[in-house]
């Protein structure tokens, strides 16, 4: 993840790409590949869930190849560059939950997501897919100017990028309550 020197987050969405012929636009423009991977997450959130009930915070312990990072992210609206993220990573998963956990905080959703990620002139492209939710890119850099050149290079139509936050999309978009279950992942989905 990238963001900017104020913790700023930057990133739209596309919805329902189709994986395999943007995976050949990236290749052809001599995207850097970066592999793709399961990516297991924890999201926590405050005992008193206001942060999950306003949909507007969250802490989140993310495992990717055996490399774990702790996430705060706190998103003001759907505006560009309007979340906060502080993002740094821990040695130890299960050590970090628990300290959360003893401080107060609720480790409430187990998700998984695959995610293949290119980086193409400092953009992170992200093709992300998660259980039962049709495969979208998510681009993230360090300005909209940035965010908008990779769209128009990969033919993805401005017009349709998404501002919400994952939780968001696939509440609105799939119908799925994902913010209610606890587990979302492949193999779980309750």
């Amino acid at each position: 993840m990238s963001s900017t020197p104020d913790n700023k987050e930057v990133e739209v969405r596309f919805l329902e790409i189709d994986k395999e012929v943007l995976i050949k636009k990236l290749r052809d423009l001599e995207a850097k590949d970066l592999g793709e991977d399961l990516l297991q997450e924890v999201i926590i959130y405050d005992k008193e869930f206001t942060w999950r009930d306003g949909g507007k915070s969250l802490l989140r312990l993310r495992t990717r190849n055996d490399k774990t990072e702790l996430t705060f992210k706190h998103r003001n609206s759907h505006a560009i560059g309007d979340t906060e993220e502080i993002e740094f990573e821990v040695s130890d998963k299960d050590k970090a939950e628990l300290l959360l956990n003893r401080l107060g905080f609720v480790s409430f959703r187990h998700q998984e997501k695959k995610r293949h990620t290119f980086e193409l002139n400092n953009v992170v492209v992200d093709i992300d897919t998660w259980p039962r939710v049709p495969t979208y890119v998510e681009l993230e850099g360090q300005s909209e100017e940035d965010l908008r050149k990779i769209a128009a290079l990969l033919d993805l139509d401005w017009n349709k990028a998404v501002l919400e936050n994952p939780r968001v999309v696939i509440e609105k978009y799939y119908k799925i309550p994902v913010g209610m279950m606890t587990y979302f992942t492949f193999d779980k989905f309750e």
